[in-house]
């Protein structure tokens, strides 16, 4: 592979919060062998002048389900589909995901080791999978879909949803939850998810339900370690969230009950925090329309009502924060309206912040990802204006996106900026 050397760049160091100007960036394979000031000479180099543009970190989604394709409740046209269907409609959801600009992204319950593998070997042209394959859930709990009339048991350990939002399984007790943890790393889990607390989208629980004893919790955090991981959690209540730090979560996903005790402990346990604000942004727009219930539209308003003040709790203590976005099926198109919601309340370099360099730390690919720097994976978006001045720029979705590298190729370029092929999505 031909070396590219991008001249007359600004480069946008998400960590500083500034533009540097006047920079040159060289790409060798799949990573960035050098970022320096100045023009630099490279004998053989494709030069490539970027005419002062700012190239920045590629954006990192730490709360997906890609194998989640469909929003239609009512129905559960889902729920008969082949898995061959379903991954189709994945492999599309993820090209989508990364014309967005997300070049990574951490699933949290549906993408298995197959979709991680697919795009490490090039066969799907999306964003770099960080996968847990089956979240984990106590009978009734948030993983658990059947409804109150429903006296049918899952299907031996597991209880499958691979349509509507992700594959879970059933645990119960200790021995189980330790045997599930494990199951999970065998097939090649990056993280472990579980269910802590109620959810929106789930028939039998309500929001303030804690779920699994911490007898169970730490179980699953010790399994997790042992084969150097860690733990994330779906939770949303101050308690819920409380009790999976005690345990050694280190991954809150939602928290929009967070209150300032909470977010102190976590700040001293060293825990971060995944905000998920879109999902229900999203869902009231177009939750009725497509069939979901009122109860869990009930439960959706709750949520949404306190959402960006557990952001300004954070903030406020100092909790870390990444980006995620918990959409499902067809409402995935609002993926980059994250970006304004946050805008709400922070400021527009912590949000891009929490786009890259803080994403990176969730995965834990600290100077891997998240930068433009020398070593990290060439993952870039190219834009004509500085999205520290304008972070609409990341909220439009793509449309200001010039060029779009991940893993060292151009896969976006829809101007002919670089010259270079842009491989067909498969």
């Amino acid at each position: 592979m031909t070396d590219i050397l991008f001249r007359n760049v600004r480069v946008l160091d998400p960590e500083a919060g500034r533009l540097r100007p006047g920079m040159s960036v060289l790409v060798r394979g799949r990573r960035f062998a050098g970022v320096t000031e100045g023009a630099v000479e490279m004998s053989g180099a494709r030069v490539i002048d970027l005419g002062g543009r700012v190239m920045m970190p590629g954006l990192i989604d730490c709360h997906v389900h890609v194998t989640s394709i469909r929003t239609q409740w009512a129905n559960k046209s889902y729920m008969h589909m082949l898995p061959s269907t379903v991954a189709a409609h994945t492999w599309s959801r993820m090209h989508k995901m990364l014309m967005r600009g997300f070049t990574t992204a951490r699933d949290v319950g549906g993408a298995d080791r197959g979709h991680r593998e697919a795009v490490e070997e090039g066969f799907v042209i999306g964003p770099r999978l960080f996968i847990c394959g089956s979240s984990i859930s106590q009978t009734g709990g948030h993983g658990d879909q059947r409804t109150r009339v429903d006296h049918s048991a899952p299907h031996g350990s597991f209880h499958l949803d691979p349509g509507a939002s992700g594959r879970k399984r059933i645990a119960d007790g200790v021995t189980e939850m330790r045997r599930a943890v494990r199951d999970e790393i065998r097939l090649g889990a990056d993280h472990i998810k579980l269910q802590v607390g109620g959810g929106v989208g789930s028939p039998a629980d309500p929001i303030h339900f804690v779920q699994f004893s911490m007898d169970e919790l730490r179980a699953a955090v010790e399994e997790a370690q042992n084969a150097d991981t860690y733990v994330a959690c779906h939770s949303y209540t101050a308690k819920a969230v409380a009790r999976a730090v005690e345990a050694g979560i280190r991954s809150i996903e939602h928290a929009n009950f967070l209150d300032e005790p909470t977010a102190a402990l976590m700040v001293e346990r060293g825990a971060l925090m995944v905000p998920t604000l879109v999902a229900y942004e999203a869902t009231m727009k177009h939750g009725a329309a497509q069939g979901y219930p009122a109860e869990n539209l009930k439960k959706n308003a709750h949520v949404l009502s306190v959402g960006t003040q557990s952001l300004e709790i954070a903030r406020a203590a100092g909790v870390p924060m990444a980006f995620g976005t918990d959409l499902i099926g067809e409402l995935d198109g609002y993926q980059n309206d994250e970006f304004e919601i946050r805008s709400r309340v922070l400021s527009n370099a912590d949000i891009i912040r929490q786009a890259t360099v803080a994403g990176a730390e969730v995965v834990r690919r600290p100077g891997e990802l998240g930068v433009i720097a020398e070593g990290a994976f060439a993952d870039a978006l190219v834009l004509d204006g500085n999205p520290l001045d304008d972070i609409g720029l990341l909220a439009s979705g793509g449309p200001d996106f010039r060029v779009i590298l991940a893993d060292g190729r151009v896969v976006k370029d829809p101007d002919g900026l670089t010259g270079l092929p842009v491989p067909e999505r498969l």
